[in-house]
């Protein structure tokens, strides 16, 4: 009886275990990739990847090399990547460039992160900055211009700030798709496993 008893347990409490990490904002995915179940968006875990592809040798990048690398990204089975947009004038900004979680990366920084506004990216949680890897102190395009000045809103992930940058200039850019890449667990699932552990203990019961 301890043995199944323990035996129970151990579903009751993987079947919790996996719940938490479906509901969880940040989940890791097979193949490099991190879903943010809050804007239904999945990010390469590797921030740098231009880099580590072999695509830029230090992955830094002007707006149209950058823009051209993730629209014709091929990975994980996928071909729809493109750069993390922004809405301007973004209303979630303070005014001074800060505190713009209404852009993706901006989100990604503030909301998921953890990072207070000024700080550098290093500074946020750990166990979320350690789902990604060669995430820069350095700034970031997203694939939103200003018409018609020939520049494109940036983001700093030294300190969380959002202005414009000169298409010209060299930054980095990081790969995001628009939703999942895989079915995310159902909330039902735990459910199920319960009654079902508990159908199969009355039918013990029975037998005995």
């Amino acid at each position: 009886m301890k043995s199944t008893l323990h035996l129970v347990s151990a579903w009751l409490l993987a079947g919790l275990c996996f719940a938490s990490a479906a509901s969880a904002a940040l989940i890791s995915r097979p193949g490099g990739m991190v879903y943010d179940s809050d804007l239904d968006i999945t990010w390469l875990q590797d921030a740098n990847y231009a880099k580590t592809s072999g695509y830029s040798a230090n992955g830094l990048m002007n707006w149209a090399t950058a823009t051209a690398w993730s629209d014709n990204l091929v990975y994980g089975g996928y071909s729809d990547w493109r750069m993390p947009t922004t809405g301007q004038p973004d209303a979630s900004c303070d005014g001074s460039g800060y505190h713009c979680v209404g852009s993706e990366l901006g989100h990604l920084f503030y909301q998921e992160l953890g990072v207070a506004a000024g700080s550098d990216v290093t500074t946020g949680v750990a166990s979320e900055l350690a789902k990604f890897v060669n995430i820069q102190s350095y700034v970031y395009w997203s694939a939103t211009e200003y018409v018609p000045s020939s520049t494109a809103w940036a983001f700093v992930f030294g300190d969380g700030y959002e202005g414009l940058g000169g298409e010209g200039v060299p930054f980095f850019a990081w790969a995001v798709r628009s939703g999942d890449v895989a079915a995310a667990p159902e909330p039902a699932s735990l459910s199920l496993l319960v009654a079902g552990l508990a159908a199969w203990m009355g039918g013990r019961r029975r037998t005995r």
